[in-house]
């Protein structure tokens, strides 16, 4: 299965590599106030790729917070439950 995995990063960096030699050309991109900012095709799409995941991950960080302050809760609550029940750490099966 490693073998595989290193076979698969292989062709993904072979394929992106020449995605990235085939689309070197420069690019203008055009905001307000007239300012430009010239630059390759591939840097322009790497920046706008991360800039994207970036902000998936910060869409999603509020979820993964309220996620886990939700498992401390129920995590509290089974420990409570399992005090009041007279089982201790040591005797819980498992």
């Amino acid at each position: 299965m490693r073998y595989l995995n290193w076979i698969l990063r292989a062709v993904m960096f072979i394929v992106l590599l020449g995605f990235a030699v085939k689309n070197d050309q420069p690019i203008t991109l055009r905001y307000f106030f007239g300012y430009e900012w010239q630059s390759s095709l591939v840097i322009v799409l790497l920046i706008f790729f991360v800039a994207g995941a970036a902000v998936g991950v910060l869409a999603m960080f509020a979820n993964v917070l309220k996620q886990s302050r939700e498992i401390a809760a129920l995590k509290r609550d089974v420990r409570v439950k399992d005090k009041l029940s007279g089982i201790d750490d040591t005797q819980q099966p498992g």
